[in-house]
Parts: structure tokens; sequence; C-alpha cells
């Protein structure tokens, strides 16, 4: 049995089956939010099969981050970082804006997201910066110093993205905190870095935000608080206000696969949902309509249960790196979960963050699937423990190193 193999076997298949089931009901899901729309010039009732040729590029960038020994990272960091700060620079320039924000990128005919590239190229330098930099440099282990090279290595990006994309940009917030739990940082740095943030909140929300973005959020805090006179439903309340109602009168069961429950098939989300966005950044709502307060139960305890064994995962990491990666991944994972079903119940505002494993989305499938192949090399080399040389009167012998603990 060749070592390859032995690392296939090895492979957390349960992760594995968990990410499968979701994948699975997400292309059901976008069938469903798109299939209806054949006149479309978009070919929006095709996109189902779009997201399993998506799924089915990302599968060998899955299974060759898998196989690998993560160690990589540790030198191949800062290239990947560059190339992502280098991908929001070319969206700086040649962006493309759509409904406001420039986002994307077009490149051969097809749109890429960047900020997707940035976030998974800052997960893999916060881990190096957090987990192997005090064990390269002694002064790094300073929690003060590892605070703010990381915050930095955050900020640069994040402010990047912030500035056309509010929601892939607040993705940083989360990551960030995470890994600092997890990077050997007291809570005192912890406790204080977030009420400093809380302190900046009306600043960034006057001075930083565009019109639009906050209207966004007092439309999502009219709707929360039953303040349906202050709400603009012809023009920033529209989709939320038709969202809420959607899911609202779904009850137990929803109106059926295809609305086949309702006359003429006239649910909510057919008439009034945006139709490029509706399987993507709103297919939570159409899951809730369709199928109901149990289908809602059924992604989010199917993601519930994909956290938590990327947590277990955490747990069971040979080295600080392998464990911060995979705390920086589940955490990316829970964010865009979080507000994405919590925009699509109006109890946050609407930024337009995918779902893992369920919305559309090309570049953001890509890097899910990469991530979650990162996930399993941390598993599948669990028990490799890393090894450096030292030089030797007798020669040259291999030692074990353990990890240092610190102060």
């Amino acid at each position: 049995m060749t070592p390859l193999f032995k690392k296939f076997l090895g492979i957390n298949w349960i992760l594995m089956l968990t990410m499968v089931g979701l994948l699975t009901f997400g292309v059901y899901a976008i069938f469903n939010a798109s299939s209806f729309r054949i006149d479309s010039p978009l070919n929006l009732d095709m996109k189902w099969k779009d997201q399993i040729t998506w799924v089915g590029l990302g599968v060998p960038f899955l299974f060759i981050a898998a196989l690998l020994d993560y160690k990589w990272v540790r030198w191949a960091c800062i290239p990947l970082y560059l190339g992502g700060i280098a991908s929001l620079v070319y969206l700086e320039i040649f962006g493309v804006e759509v409904k406001g924000n420039k986002a994307w990128v077009e490149i051969a005919g097809l749109r890429m997201q960047p900020s997707q590239i940035a976030i998974m190229a800052g997960i893999v330098m916060l881990a190096v910066i957090f987990g192997e930099l005090p064990r390269i440099w002694p002064v790094f282990r300073r929690p003060w110093l590892r605070i703010i090279v990381g915050g930095l290595a955050a900020a640069i990006p994040a402010g990047m993205v912030i500035k056309e994309d509010l929601g892939s940009g607040l993705v940083w917030g989360p990551v960030f905190i995470a890994m600092l739990l997890v990077g050997s940082i007291p809570f005192r740095y912890i406790i204080s870095l977030i009420l400093g943030t809380l302190c900046l909140i009306p600043v960034i929300y006057f001075f930083v935000l565009k019109p639009y973005q906050q209207a966004r959020i007092d439309t999502s805090w009219y709707l929360l608080t039953n303040q349906m006179e202050k709400v603009d439903t012809r023009g920033d309340g529209w989709v939320p206000n038709y969202v809420q109602t959607a899911v609202a009168s779904a009850g137990f069961e929803g109106k059926g696969p295809l609305s086949a429950k309702v006359p003429e098939q006239r649910t909510i989300h057919r008439m009034f949902f945006p139709e490029g966005e509706a399987h993507s950044d709103f297919i939570f709502g159409v899951i809730c309509e369709e199928f109901g307060f149990r289908g809602a139960v059924l992604v989010l305890s199917g993601i519930a249960l994909l956290l938590i064994q990327g947590v277990f995962v955490a747990f069971c990491a040979r080295d600080q790196v392998g464990r911060l990666l995979v705390v920086g991944v589940t955490a990316m994972f829970f964010a865009h979960t979080f507000q994405n079903a919590g925009m699509n119940l109006c109890m946050l505002p609407v930024i337009g963050l995918p779902m893992p494993f369920i919305s559309y989305g090309g570049t953001f499938m890509i890097v899910t699937l990469f991530l979650m192949g990162m996930m399993q090399s941390v598993w599948v080399h669990r028990n490799i423990s890393p090894v450096k040389k030292k030089a030797t009167s007798g020669g040259v012998r291999e030692l074990e190193f353990d990890e240092e603990e610190e102060e």
C-alpha cells in the first residue's frame, strides 16, 4: 500500500459525507430557486448545472490540499498572501461594478471574486504568524507584537475589501478573533481589542459606510423592531420585506419543492426576489419558503455538524499551525452561515454573503473546497510528527520537537 493511498484512506470520511450532503442539497435548492426562469437572458435556469461544474472544478483542489502535508504553508504563506493583495489591487483597477458593488473581475469571460481568494490567503498567513513566528523568532512570543503583526496582515486586505464589499470584509473580524483565541493571546488583550473596535462602530457608520449601506442597516433595524412605517417597501426595504414575508408564511412543511402546493406556483420568492440573487445570497430564504421550518433546520443542522467536526479536527491537530488553520476555516464558515441566515431572517442587514456549500458561486465554491482540503490535511497528517535535524559530533540525527509553551 503506497503512502499516498494510505493518506487517501485516512481522510475523515464522516466530514466528507457531511460536506457531500450539503453540496447535494445546495444543488437541489438552486434548482428550486432558478430552474423556472427559462426566459432569462442570463440563463438562470441552468445555474444548478453550473454549480455542479464549479463543484467538479473544486474537487481536485480539495484532494490535492488534503493529501499534501500542510507544512507547505510555512514557506508559501507570503507568496500566497501577496497574491491575494495583488488580486485586490487588480480588482481596484479593473473591477466590474454590479449593483453598486465593485467586487468582481472578468478573466477569460468568467467572473471571479478576489475577496474570497484574499480571505483564504489571509487565514494561511495568520496561522503562520500566530503559530510559527514564536518558534522561529522568540521576540514574537510577546502577545502584543503578534497582535500588531497579525492585525496589520488582516487589516490591509480587509480595508481594501470593505471599501466596495462590506459583507466580505466583515468576515475578517470573526476569523481574526477566533485565531486570537487559539493563538495563545491572553484574554485581556482580546477584550481590549473588542472594546476598542466597538468604540469605532459609530465612526465607521457615519464616515466610512456609503449611504446605501447605511440604509440597509437602518431597514434591518426597523424590521427587527417592527417599525414598518419607517420601511421604504418600494426602495431599500423591498427585498427584506418580501424575504421576511416568504419565511414567515412557509410554516413547518413549507410550500413544497418547486412551489407545488401554491396555485400556479406563485410563491413570493418566484415573484419578488431578485432573480439574479435568489440562488446565491437569498438561497436560505428560498429554502425556508419551499421546505419550511424543517428544511431550514436540516440545512443549519448539517452546517452545525460540519462546524463541530471542524472543532474536533482542530483538537486533534499535531501542531499549532494546523490548529489555527482549522479554526480559521471553521470561523469563516460560521461567519458566512450566520450572516446569510441572519439577513434572510431580517435579523441582520443585507450585505450579501453566500452560505457555504449551499449558495451558488464559482470562486467561493472553489475556495471553500480548497479550505476543506486544508482541514482534511490537518486530520490526515495529525499523527505525523514534525521533525528537525540537529548536527551532533557523531553526525546528523532527527529530533521530534514539541510546541514551546508560552507564558
